[in-house]
């Protein structure tokens, strides 16, 4: 299928598949004589997977340390790939990330502890 296509079926845009190609989030997908890109199910299912991870908070550059294993993340269940003590593709970047999200969490609740005392009196 063409890239539009593509994006469709992946639910992005041309534009984010030729992005993630130019950061190697995607390899370089196949031409047409034409010259124009042609993409497959396993590619769309890659994407997937990609947007799955930054709608989770990954980054770009988080992912373009798993790239060779993105489509492994993809076969492993939810909630397993991550745990600290797992040797699951990605697990160091996941675990990292967790432990960015605690710590900010932390901060904010901090935060909001500090402003609840000062606004409203509460202790």
């Amino acid at each position: 299928m063409r890239i539009g296509d593509a994006a469709a079926a992946s639910g992005t845009t041309p534009r984010a598949l030729r992005f993630y190609e130019e950061r190697g989030l995607l390899p370089p997908p196949r031409r047409t004589a034409a010259g124009q890109r042609e993409y497959g199910p396993d590619e769309v299912a890659r994407v997937r997977v990609i947007r799955e991870l930054l709608g989770l908070g990954l980054t770009v550059e988080d992912l373009r340390s798993l790239a060779d294993r993105l489509a492994l993340l993809g076969e492993l269940p939810p909630g397993r790939c991550g745990h600290p003590d797992s040797d699951r593709p990605g697990s160091g970047v996941i675990a990292r990330r967790l432990a960015a999200l605690d710590a900010e969490i932390d901060r904010l609740t901090r935060l909001r502890a500090g402003l609840a005392r000062r606004t409203f009196g509460q202790p």
